[in-house]
């Protein structure tokens, strides 16, 4: 008996009969599907579009194929018995949106906010808007990588600027950058660029300040992707001058993910800000290197708001609160006798794979309602626990943000002369956590990876 995929799910075809019901889900978190099926015509009778209809008939034939059964939790045929969900969805997002000349006004759960869209800066208009400009990427790491090549495939003029011979200009090569036409070092960067995408590390834009700041003349711009440094500048020491637009374009993922998702046609979403406006023309500059380096729209914050919420965000939920939830998840269930594997999946392969795809589709209701009872009913019920038991230590968390004490950590530790060594040594610890390393070989047995 074969496995075919349907809408997300992973169906065996021989337990498709006629008037049969069977849990195609795991015991605990999915539904039953009815699937009554006309022997000769193939057609379902009932709870099926014919847009499903043919992608049972298409699984049908597949079903011979034998495949390793993934765990999901997409109905076959969400689009047919469950058309409350996406389309009224839909429906009423309509109705939270307020065209205008360059932004549109979204209501985001009864607070009215502008957004700026992709659309509204067409190829031609950025080409025409930066023509008279050279954008100088200062630093090739994670960010720099990514708006670098997005700039470059836009057709605007840019350069990069880093430490000749260093690791990054030699990436920098690997990635098409030219010596001499499109790659030089920082100074003569920073002299060349009318706009100076500052995207060095946080504790390298502090220690090459001194040396940055006095290239920054009257009529250049400067460009951060992160509000670190000026925000918090009585520690990095960053004082931007006053007599030059400061603004911020700050990509709501990695810089690896502002890449893929401009190759891919899609474009990240982004906040931006002003931190200095000496010209009157620092917020439309923003919005504009925005879609210039790959964003699909962009909301609008300020420098402040921006650091206070990614370093609150990246501690929390985003990376260090989900990590330790992660291995507390684990590790009782190790001590209760459960195997490595079943471990794993039951606490963060699951997660990644079937559960937090579907929030991100449609949000939390829409993962419940995809679940069994019995799986929703628990953890609504326990969600209301670990919320009161979070929550004083993620306001001692955006305390310590806002008070510059996380500043003054990143600061320290990064300025260590063996800074790397003992990064490398922490993550050296992480991949040998036994929750990793079992991770891995669940990872293996995925049929992509086979």
């Amino acid at each position: 008996m074969g496995w075919a995929e349907i809408g997300g799910w992973m169906v065996r075809g021989q337990e498709m009969r006629l008037g049969k019901t069977r849990n195609l889900c795991s015991r605990k978190t999915q539904l039953s599907i009815h699937f009554y099926i006309t022997l000769h015509s193939q057609k379902p009778i009932a709870m099926a579009s014919q847009r499903s209809s043919r992608a049972l008939r298409v699984a049908l034939r597949q079903a011979s194929a034998p495949r390793v059964q993934q765990r999901t939790f997409v109905s076959a045929v969400n689009a047919a018995s469950r058309p409350s969900v996406q389309p009224a969805q839909k429906a009423i997002a309509s109705s939270f949106v307020q065209q205008t000349r360059g932004a549109k006004t979204v209501d985001f759960a009864g607070d009215k906010e502008k957004v700026y869209e992709r659309n509204d800066w067409p190829h031609d208009k950025l080409l025409d808007y930066f023509k008279n400009d050279t954008l100088a990427l200062i630093g090739y790491g994670s960010q720099g990588h990514g708006q670098g090549l997005n700039l470059r495939d836009n057709g605007l003029n840019v350069i990069v600027g880093v430490r000749k011979d260093g690791a990054s200009w030699k990436e920098a090569i690997q990635d098409g950058w030219v010596p001499g036409k499109n790659l030089f070092e920082v100074d003569e960067a920073i002299q060349k660029g009318s706009i100076i995408m500052n995207l060095l590390s946080d504790a390298a834009q502090s220690e090459t300040w001194p040396r940055i700041k006095p290239m920054l003349t009257k009529g250049k711009t400067l460009y951060f992707s992160h509000g670190f440094s000026p925000v918090f500048k009585d520690q990095t020491k960053v004082d931007v001058p006053n007599d030059i637009d400061v603004i911020l374009v700050a990509p709501k993922g990695s810089g690896r993910t502002v890449r893929t998702l401009f190759r891919e046609g899609r474009g990240i979403n982004s906040s931006f800000a002003v931190f200095q406006d000496v010209t009157g023309k620092a917020e439309e500059r923003a919005v504009a290197m925005g879609v210039a380096v790959g964003s699909g729209y962009l909301y609008k914050t300020t420098f402040e708001k921006e650091v206070y919420s990614d370093l609150y965000g990246e501690r929390g939920c985003l990376m260090g609160g989900i990590h330790g939830m992660f291995l507390a998840q684990y590790e009782v269930l190790r001590e209760n006798g459960h195997s490595p594997s079943e471990a794993f999946n039951e606490t963060v392969e699951e997660a990644t794979q079937s559960l937090y795809p579907l929030i991100g589709q449609n949000g939390m209701d829409y993962m419940y309602a995809a679940c069994s009872t019995t799986a929703r009913r628990g953890a609504i019920d326990w969600s209301k626990r670990f919320k009161d038991s979070l929550k004083p230590v993620f306001e001692d968390l955006y305390e310590s943000v806002r008070s510059g004490k996380e500043t003054q950590r990143t600061m320290e530790y990064a300025s260590r002369p063996d800074y790397r060594q003992a990064f490398e040594k922490e993550m050296e610890e992480i991949r040998n956590m036994e929750i990793w390393r079992a991770g891995k070989a669940v990872r293996s047995l995925r049929p992509e990876n086979q």
